[in-house]
C-alpha cells in the first residue's frame, strides 16, 4: 500500500533500519537477483527478459539488450569488465546500439525498456559490424506480462490510486535496480565497479536511481533532474493538476528533488544551457541537494536527444575514473569575482587547452535566451575572466582539457 504523507519518526527509524524508502524495497531490490531467461544469444548484442515488480496485481517481466566484449568477440570468457546500466528517455526503448557503444568501450552493458514493450532485434552494419539501433525506428512490441507504459497518466495521475503498482517511475527505478542486480550477478562483471547514465527522463530516473542504490561507483544523469514542480518545467503542470494532498505526495516520492540528498555516489550532471524540459534553475537546485562529490558540465545550446545525450565523451571518461582508473575530469572551483574579472582554480591531472565565460542577459523564457561566450587566460592552474556585464543574469565558465574534455563551475544566478 502507499505510505501515508505523513510519516511518523518511529515509522521512519524501522523505514531506514530495513532500508526501505518510500515505496522501494532497497533490500530486496539490492539483494534478490531477479529470475531472467535469455531471448537470443546468437549475436553481439544478446537480449533477455527479466522479473520486474507486480503491475496492477499481476507478475511482469523486463526487456533487455546485453554485450560486454565477450559478446562481441574481442574478450575471451573468464575475463572480467566493469558493468554499466542505460536508462532511455520518453519515448525510448533499449538502444542496441548505446549497449554496443559501451561494450566496445570495454564494459559489460545492459539496457532495458521502461515502457513494458521491446524494440526489434538489432540489425549490424556490413561494414562496421555496429548495431544500427533499430530501438530508433521499427515496430515496438508490447511484452504480454509487461510493466506500465511510461505514459502522462501513470507517470503523475497514478498517485491518486491506493497503492504504487501502477506508478512508473516506482517501477523506472525498481527496474533499473533490479537490471543492476542481475548485471553484477554475471561471472564477467566486476560488482564492484558499476555505473549508471540515463537520458532525459532516463535522467531524472538516474537521479532517483543514485539517490537510492549505493553501489554504484558513478552515476551520470543527462538532462534529468528534480524540482520538477517548480519554474519551467514542462512537467510542472501535470503535477499542478493533481490536488494538493496528491501534488505533495508525488513530489516527496517521486521528485529527484527530495531524494539527492540521499545521493553519496560521486555523479556527473550533464546539461545544455537551453533545456526545455530541464531547465537551468531546477538542474542547479537539483545539483545543490547532493551532499556527495559533484561534478557538473552545462553545454550552451546542448541538443536534447538520446543519440546527442550520449554523445558527450566526458561521461565515459567520468565514469573510467571511477571504475577504470582513468585520468579524472577537470575539478574547477567556485568563480570568484574581484574588480573587473572573475577567477577560478582548476584541478587537473591532463593540461588545460582552454576556458571560456559564458553568459545571458536575456529575459523570459530560459529556452528561448541567446548566450554569449567569451574567451577566459589561462596560467598557472589560474583562470581568468572578463567580469560578466552588469545586465547578465545567468553565467558560467567551462574549462576544456587536451582531451576536448569540457567540464563547467557551478552557474551563476543574478541575485
Amino acid at each position: 500500500m502507499r505510505f501515508s504523507l505523513f510519516i511518523t519518526a518511529a515509522c521512519l527509524a524501522i523505514s531506514l533500519h530495513a532500508e526501505k524508502v518510500g515505496p522501494w524495497d532497497l533490500d530486496a531490490l539490492k539483494n534478490n537477483v531477479p529470475a531472467m531467461k535469455w531471448v537470443r544469444q546468437d549475436q553481439p548484442i544478446q537480449s533477455l527478459t527479466y522479473a520486474g515488480e507486480k503491475y496492477q496485481g499481476k507478475e511482469t517481466e523486463v526487456f533487455a539488450f546485453y554485450a560486454s566484449p565477450i559478446t562481441l568477440g574481442e574478450a575471451k570468457p573468464g575475463t572480467q569488465f566493469p558493468g554499466v546500466v542505460l536508462i532511455h528517455g520518453g519515448g525510448g526503448t533499449a538502444f542496441a546500439d548505446w549497449v554496443h557503444l559501451w561494450a566496445k568501450r570495454g564494459y559489460a552493458a545492459i539496457a532495458m525498456d521502461l515502457n513494458g514493450s521491446r524494440p526489434p532485434d538489432p540489425e549490424f552494419d556490413p561494414k562496421t559490424g555496429m548495431a544500427l539501433g533499430n530501438g530508433h525506428r521499427g515496430v515496438r512490441t508490447r511484452l504480454p506480462n509487461g510493466g506500465p507504459p511510461h505514459g502522462h497518466a501513470e507517470k503523475f495521475d497514478s498517485i491518486t490510486t491506493p497503492d504504487t503498482s501502477d506508478d512508473w517511475p516506482f517501477h523506472a527505478a525498481a527496474s533499473v535496480m533490479r537490471a543492476h542486480t542481475l548485471l553484477r550477478s554475471f561471472p564477467e562483471v566486476d560488482a564492484e565497479h558499476t555505473a549508471v547514465t540515463g537520458i532525459s527522463w532516463g535522467g531524472y530516473t538516474t537521479c532517483l536511481v543514485a539517490s537510492l542504490d549505493d553501489r554504484f561507483k558513478a552515476v551520470v544523469p543527462v538532462y534529468g533532474c528534480g524540482f520538477l514542480h517548480e519554474g519551467e518545467s514542462v512537467q510542472k503542470p501535470s503535477i499542478d493538476k493533481l490536488d494538493p494532498e496528491h501534488r505533495a505526495l508525488w513530489v516527496k516520492e517521486y521528485d529527484p528533488g527530495s531524494l539527492l540528498p540521499r545521493c553519496h555516489v560521486p555523479i556527473l550532471f550533464v546539461n545544455g544551457t537551453n533545456d526545455v524540459h530541464y531547465v537551468l534553475d531546477s538542474y542547479m537546485k537539483s545539483y545543490n541537494a547532493v551532499p556527495g562529490e559533484k561534478h557538473i558540465r552545462i553545454q550552451v545550446n546542448m541538443h536534447h536527444g538520446h543519440q546527442s545525450g550520449w554523445a558527450p565523451q566526458e561521461i565515459g571518461i567520468f565514469i573510467d575514473s571511477k571504475c577504470r582508473s582513468g585520468d579524472p575530469l577537470s575539478n574547477p572551483s567556485a568563480p570568484v569575482v574581484s574588480g573587473d574579472h572573475v577567477t577560478i582554480t582548476c584541478e587537473s591531472k591532463v593540461p588545460l587547452k582552454k576556458a571560456e565565460l559564458n553568459y545571458t542577459t536575456d529575459n523570459g523564457l530560459r529556452s528561448k535566451r541567446e548566450w554569449k561566450s567569451v574567451p577566459a587566460t589561462i596560467k598557472d592552474g589560474t583562470i581568468t575572466a572578463p567580469k560578466p556585464p552588469a545586465d547578465a543574469n545567468t553565467w558560467f565558465i567551462t574549462v576544456t582539457d587536451k582531451r576536448d574534455a569540457m567540464v563547467s563551475t557551478v552557474v551563476e544566478f543574478a541575485k
